[in-house]
């Protein structure tokens, strides 16, 4: 029967806690990047609030941000952006008590049963089965590759390795990456084995140590900062191969954001977070399933800036889909303390995980 979006159902709005709920309210901010007291900090979930005498859902959310009145719409902003005047929504219970209502079970389905009361291995760990969990991702994939839009947020170790750098390299190649977001590493390891055949002097296939190798990572990205850019690289060092240039030949944006350890960086990096993060946001606001593989740090970042929903143009909801892909259990657990509750984890060695996904998918 192949892959199906779950159908999103709405609160029932005739219910008397909607009917008899007062409008929310809502008070001007104070001052440029500032919120109101007893500001309402958004949720993953999506968001109702009633204006007007009308339920208005909020199309367009992030966690930890603020619900704006505007235009006859519901903008969530982050903190950062508000203008003094803006009217900000205030209260802080989520029941339709104080206008407010976040719907947490819109894509409940109808034959969802409770967990037993005992049962073993009901957490993700090292320890799990996850052959459904690769069987579901190729059928989502496949319907993604048509339907909606596929972000991979990739650490360095994706690159370490000659086989699950290729396998990578075939999925931008066949449409199964919209968008790229990383860390100045991932892009400098990946142009480092195309252009020197080694990852942090390694060979990427024989991880044997190279001469002088610890200067192979640097040596790439002065090259690289020699011509200007990574395109200009690619063009210039006629680079064959690679993630990076697999996105650049396929016209997929790539995004990096530096770090405070970086070498370099890379032209393309960003060094201002805030503007990396507004990058970030842009791939994140399309995005319909993103699959974040061995990047602690930036899977947790993406995972604040991703709800778990969508709204389409036509106006259908539909769910968001997040994975984390880490050899770490700490590392996918911590993405769900942070508080992207909708995140499915699969704890295995990312460059198996890629190459069984590249497999799976016949791309071999």
């Amino acid at each position: 029967m192949g892959f199906q979006l779950p159908n999103f159902n709405h609160p029932d709005f005739t219910l008397p806690q909607f009917v008899e709920s007062p409008q929310a309210k809502l008070v001007p901010s104070p001052k440029d990047k500032v919120a109101p007291e007893q500001y309402h900090a958004t949720t993953i979930f999506p968001e109702y609030f009633k204006i007007g005498g009308q339920w208005l859902l909020a199309k367009e959310s992030r966690m930890d941000c603020v619900a704006v009145y505007e235009n006859g719409e519901i903008v969530i902003r982050e903190s950062r952006r508000l203008k003094q005047g803006d009217l900000v929504v205030i209260g802080r219970t989520e029941d339709a008590s104080e206008g407010i209502y976040v719907h947490t079970a819109g894509f409940a389905s109808e034959d969802s049963n409770p967990l037993e009361t005992f049962a073993f291995r009901q957490g993700r760990s090292r320890e799990t089965a996850y052959s459904r969990d690769y069987d579901s991702l190729y059928e989502l994939l496949r319907h993604e590759r048509e339907h909606g839009y596929i972000t991979w947020v990739l650490g360095p170790a994706c690159a370490f390795d000659h086989d699950s750098r290729t396998a990578f390299s075939k999925l931008v190649q066949n449409g199964y990456v919209s968008a790229l977001l990383a860390g100045n590493a991932l892009a400098t390891h990946d142009l480092e084995a195309a252009y020197l055949k080694t990852a942090l002097g390694q060979d990427i296939y024989t991880q044997k140590s190279q001469p002088n190798g610890h200067y192979n990572h640097i040596d790439t990205i002065n090259r690289v900062r020699l011509h200007g850019s990574i395109p200009a690289f690619i063009e210039k060092e006629q680079v064959k191969d690679g993630i990076i240039y697999s996105c650049v030949k396929k016209q997929v944006p790539f995004v990096l954001v530096g770090s405070i350890r970086d070498d370099g960086p890379l032209p393309e990096v960003y060094s201002d977070v805030y503007a990396g993060q507004d990058a970030m946001r842009q791939c994140v606001k399309k995005s319909t399933t993103v699959i974040c593989m061995a990047t602690t740090l930036h899977s947790i970042a993406t995972g604040n800036m991703t709800p778990s929903f969508r709204v389409l143009p036509d106006g259908t909801v539909r769910p968001i889909y997040y994975y984390c892909v880490d050899i770490s259990e700490f590392s996918v657990n911590k993405l769900k303390d942070r508080g992207s509750l909708g995140v499915k984890t699969i704890v295995t060695n990312v460059q198996d995980f890629v190459v069984n996904i590249s497999k799976g998918l016949g791309l071999e």
